[in-house]
């Protein structure tokens, strides 16, 4: 019998540190020896021309996590950590490509950090030319989040604490430690 696949999205604006938290949270799995397996959802879609039916990339991005679903299954693995900005708003599409049987339990998680912090965090990161449309995109994502997380999202402050605190808060949220 298979078992149930479990999905940890890590959704929140840019600089808000889903990156780290998610890398921390496999850290912390990997030390309790928990099979799984991290998806960096931001890059599944980074290709460029958009394709002209695909213009948000959505297929693109269904295709990619599809993929490595399979990859991952094959291993054995049905824990997904999948970080990605807006991946609590499209917890269905995010699902609904992983192609298994049965359902998938979901733990959704929306880091949140004020506007210092992360433009504070993006400029110490950013090395390319697109800070400030980063700075503005952080902005745009922080307020569509915040109006549009769904109820179950549970809401994860960052502002001021350190990513292994925020991590060991996440992944009890998992229950994949015991």
């Amino acid at each position: 019998m298979a078992k149930q696949t479990e999905m940890l999205l890590i959704g929140g604006r840019p600089g808000v540190g889903r990156s780290a938290v998610g890398q921390e949270v496999a850290v912390l799995l990997r030390e309790a020896d928990v099979a799984h397996a991290v998806i960096e959802g931001d890059l599944l879609d980074q290709v460029h021309p958009a394709p002209p039916d695909d213009p948000w990339r959505t297929e693109i991005t269904r295709a990619n996590l599809a993929a490595l679903r399979s990859t991952y299954a094959a291993l054995g693995h049905h824990r997904l950590i999948c970080t990605h900005t807006v991946s609590v708003l499209e917890a269905e599409t995010l699902t609904g490509a992983l192609v298994v049987p049965g359902p998938v339990r979901v733990t959704a998680v929306l880091l949140t950090a004020g506007d210092a912090a992360a433009e504070e965090r993006l400029r110490g990161r950013e090395r390319g030319s697109e800070l400030e449309l980063r700075l503005r995109r952080s902005t745009h994502a922080a307020r569509r989040l915040d109006a549009q997380a769904p109820e179950g999202a549970v809401r994860v402050a960052t502002d001021g604490r350190r990513v292994r605190e925020i991590a060991v808060e996440v992944a009890a949220l998992t229950g994949w430690l015991g």
